[in-house]
């Protein structure tokens, strides 16, 4: 079975509502709705146009154009499309931030390694400084020179 075309179709509503109709749609594809959400949903077009729904389906060449422009716009409104777009770019942005986050939290993890091995270390040279015998401070063997030795 074959789809009418749109010269096929005739309308069966006023003149009155087929320009109610066509102006709503107008609005509504333009992001401008007047008294709707501005989603681009068949209810909106009647709501719009201030008719009912059962008056908008006799209007079948409204209808399809209808559906062949909202076909084309992937039934989004500017505003969504807008949003669609940041969502996008946020995602992307969060991608980059947690290869970052990836990349630093291995860097901290290595330094922390090497931190833990210097600290290892520093350990093992106190005890082998203890073991040696008594550190003397240079303050302390200076201060005993210049009383033995006197003044310069």
């Amino acid at each position: 079975m074959t789809q009418p075309t749109t010269e096929t179709l005739t309308d069966q509503v006023s003149t009155e509502t087929v320009k109610a109709l066509r102006a709503a749609m107008e609005r509504l594809l333009a992001g401008r709705p007047t008294c709707t959400d501005g989603r681009l949903v068949k209810e909106n077009l009647y709501r719009e146009a201030g008719g009912s729904r059962a008056t908008m389906n006799r209007a079948h060449r409204i209808l399809a154009e209808w559906d062949r422009r909202t076909a084309a716009t992937d039934a989004r409104i500017p505003g969504e499309a807008r949003r669609d777009d940041e969502l996008q770019e946020l995602r992307v942005e969060v991608r980059t931030f947690k290869r970052e986050r990836t990349q630093l939290q291995g860097r901290l993890d290595a330094s922390a390694t090497v931190i833990a091995a210097l600290h290892h270390d520093n350990a093992a040279l106190r005890e082998e400084l203890n073991g040696r015998g008594a550190v003397v401070t240079l303050n302390d063997h200076r201060a005993a020179r210049t009383d033995t030795i006197g003044p310069c």
